[in-house]
């Protein structure tokens, strides 16, 4: 009888501390933190809602490519699967980490393709999550995603018109653009500053390679170019043309 207590008290004493050691991860990984990523964005395609309940903490921040901020509540709800004829993989690469005490940074890119009805689209991200250790475990606390800019297609201008955009631009007293043309493709030249090619992206709309935004002409009413239009994130810096 006395064994047999023995026994029962001796259990009733090591499993909670066996079951703690299970539930409590005192350190974590690069490696871990990988692995756990590339779960929640493995999640995304299916819909899968059950890695982000289960790393994200309750409190969690989280701000995406599209401006928005979510608390964990709506990004959850914000997973879910992709429609008939879409699919796609999202793959973790070049991971940087920073683990210090119960605070974990993961910094890395990600690749995404998506396939919509047989047809490929690719873009790229960058994201940084921040982990803490609470309560045992460890769950993102903050998480941020930057999308990568990249060039559009190039389509093809009027040429025809090209004669018309050619001239003198000004901005201020001290600001000018220089438009010219050669061989059939378009140039700006701001100040001095090396000409950077205006690609056609359509018949009247032009992009400079490497840089987020568009250049348009303004017409007046009998057709006449009268300004440039350096168009950023939907908002217009407006340039007269020289007479």
């Amino acid at each position: 009888m006395k064994k047999g207590f023995l026994v029962a008290l001796l259990c009733a004493v090591i499993s909670p501390i066996a079951w703690g050691a299970v539930a409590d991860e005192p350190t974590i990984t690069q490696d871990e933190l990988v692995r756990r990523t590339q779960e929640l964005f493995d999640a995304i395609v299916p819909g899968n809602q059950e890695p982000f309940n289960k790393y994200f903490a309750e409190d969690a921040m989280f701000f995406d490519e599209k401006g928005r901020n979510m608390d964990k509540a709506a990004l959850v709800k914000d997973i879910q699967p992709m429609p008939k004829g879409y699919s796609g993989t999202i793959k973790l690469v070049r991971p940087k980490s920073h683990i210090e005490g119960n605070v974990a940074v993961l910094s890395y890119d990600l690749d995404e393709t998506e396939t919509i009805f047989g047809q490929n689209m690719k873009a790229r991200y960058h994201e940084t999550d921040t982990w803490m250790r609470r309560g045992g475990k460890w769950q993102i606390v903050a998480g941020q995603v930057l999308r990568y800019y990249e060039d559009p297609a190039p389509g093809k201008a009027d040429m025809s018109k090209f004669p018309s955009y050619v001239g003198t631009y000004r901005l201020g007293p001290e600001r000018t653009m220089n438009i010219t043309a050669e061989d059939g493709h378009l140039y700006a030249t701001r100040n001095g500053r090396p000409r950077e090619e205006l690609v056609p992206e359509a018949s009247d709309i032009f992009f400079r390679k490497g840089v987020e935004g568009r250049t348009l002409f303004g017409h007046s009413d009998d057709g006449t170019v009268v300004s440039l239009i350096d168009r950023r994130n939907n908002e217009d810096v407006v340039w007269t043309k020289a007479k």
